[in-house]
Parts: structure tokens; C-alpha cells; sequence
């Protein structure tokens, strides 16, 4: 089996109910990823915790020293867990997540997290384009509804959207169930 790492993208208070920018069923997206956490924390796996930060205090969410910005408790890092602060959709994009991943020879990424159709989908496109295999646990990912030419759409929508096409070409689509039983076996 391939040297496998997590990637739990931008699983921060703003996105949950009462938030700056609340989407979809953050707390059944939460749930899924601290499942996934358990289980490469009790295997002793590396894992990545990537945190958002809008430069500008005028930012209309993610404001480095508020609530929001932090990495909600369903998942918080632990104590020697590696923190990746970042400001852009891609994970890679003027961070050290490339070189950490390289330094421990990982061959293979499974990300989760926050914004499906942005930051989930920058990442694991980079994340193929850098030569990594790549897993997006689908489940335990969301999206907001969002809106183009007058017209919302909804955000299962946005979602499924999104992870079909990643399916297509750049990433393995699992459940956290199906995934888990696969690793677990």
C-alpha cells in the first residue's frame, strides 16, 4: 500500500451555523472527517490540517484572530499534528505542504473538508498535477448553494457537480464508510 497522508482542507467555525459563510450540512461533513482522523490518528498516520486566513481584517470571513478562523473542535489538531495556514483555494499554492508531504515520501493524498467546488477541488487538482494519487471523501466534504446569472443553485448540487468531475480524472470518489472498510481490510 502506497504511503497515504490526510488532508483536512478549511474545516473552520465560519462555515458552521452561525458563521460568516455557513454551508450545507457542515456538522455531517465535520462528523465524516473525525472519522477519517480517528482512524489515521490511531494508525499513527500523517495527517494535515489546513487552515484558511484572509490577509485583510476587511475580509468577509476567515479574519486572522476571530472565532471563525479557527479549526472547529470536531476536528481540532492535536498537539504535534502539522497546521498548514494558507491563502488560496490550492492547499500547495505559498505553502509548505508540498515539501512536508515530500519529506515524508507520501505517494498518495485523501482529502476532505470545506467549499467542494473551490479549495477541495484546487487542492486535489494540484495534488495530481504534483504526481500525488489522490482520494476525496466525498461525504465529508460540502459546498454553499451558489449563484450565477440570477439563478441558485443548490449546494448537493454544487457538490455533486464537483466531485463528479473530479471522478472523472483526477481523483478516487469515496464515502467515508467505503473508504474506511477499504483500508481497514
Amino acid at each position: 500500500m502506497k504511503k497515504t497522508a490526510l488532508i483536512l482542507v478549511d474545516i473552520q467555525n465560519d462555515y458552521f451555523p452561525n458563521g460568516r459563510m455557513e454551508l450545507y450540512e457542515t456538522e455531517k461533513a465535520a462528523a465524516n472527517a473525525r472519522k477519517l482522523l480517528d482512524f489515521y490518528r490511531s494508525k499513527d498516520m500523517q495527517t494535515f490540517h489546513i487552515q484558511h486566513i484572509f490577509p485583510s481584517p476587511d475580509a468577509p470571513f476567515f479574519v486572522e484572530g476571530t472565532e471563525g478562523v479557527e479549526i472547529n473542535e470536531a476536528v481540532s489538531p492535536l498537539e504535534g499534528e502539522i497546521v498548514i495556514q494558507k491563502n488560496y483555494p490550492n492547499s500547495f499554492r505559498e505553502t509548505h505542504l508540498l515539501q512536508y508531504l515530500q519529506e515524508a515520501d507520501i505517494e498518495h493524498v485523501v482529502i476532505c473538508g470545506m467549499m467542494s467546488h473551490m479549495c477541495i477541488d484546487a487542492t486535489a487538482r494540484a495534488a495530481v498535477d504534483l504526481g500525488f494519487q489522490c482520494t476525496v471523501i466525498e461525504d465529508a466534504c460540502t459546498s454553499p448553494d451558489i449563484t450565477v446569472h440570477n439563478r441558485t443553485i443548490p449546494a448537493i448540487d454544487v457538490h455533486d457537480t464537483f466531485m463528479a468531475a473530479l471522478g472523472s480524472l483526477y481523483a478516487d470518489i469515496k464515502t467515508t464508510e467505503t473508504y474506511l472498510e477499504l483500508v481497514q481490510n
